[in-house]
């Protein structure tokens, strides 16, 4: 029942929550990691959090620490965005990628992504 791409955006109000979710490869190499990115109108896409596969470590951008938890289900390759205290400059597409861990880049190729939308 696994959907390929992002899924789980929505509307919401200023600080309401979301959970998004996305499939993984699941590869067990140690620079194998699974990131979410988001991009706001007229703006360029920005990293916002990974984790790595294998020990589940995870790392943030100073913009979303602190509201935003990545998470993984190794046993369904699923990877999730759980978004607390959502502002309106949350507002944007949000992606989910491959990403090799040891650089926080996207390898893979770019989904539709879902739509995430906060109204004051």
């Amino acid at each position: 029942q696994v959907q390929p791409g992002e899924s789980g955006g929505g509307l919401v109000q200023a600080g309401g929550s979301l959970r998004l979710s996305c499939a993984s490869s699941g590869l067990t190499t140690s620079w194998y990691g699974m990131g979410w990115f988001r991009q706001a109108p007229g703006k360029e896409r920005e990293f916002l959090a990974a984790i790595r596969w294998t020990d589940g470590s995870t790392y943030y951008s100073d913009s979303v620490k602190g509201r935003f938890t990545i998470s993984r289900d190794k046993v369904k390759n699923m990877v999730f965005l759980q978004m607390n205290s959502l502002k309106p400059e949350d507002t944007a597409v949000y992606y989910c990628a491959a990403v090799d861990i040891t650089t926080m880049t996207q390898y893979g190729s770019w989904g539709q992504g879902t739509q995430v939308t906060v109204s004051s």
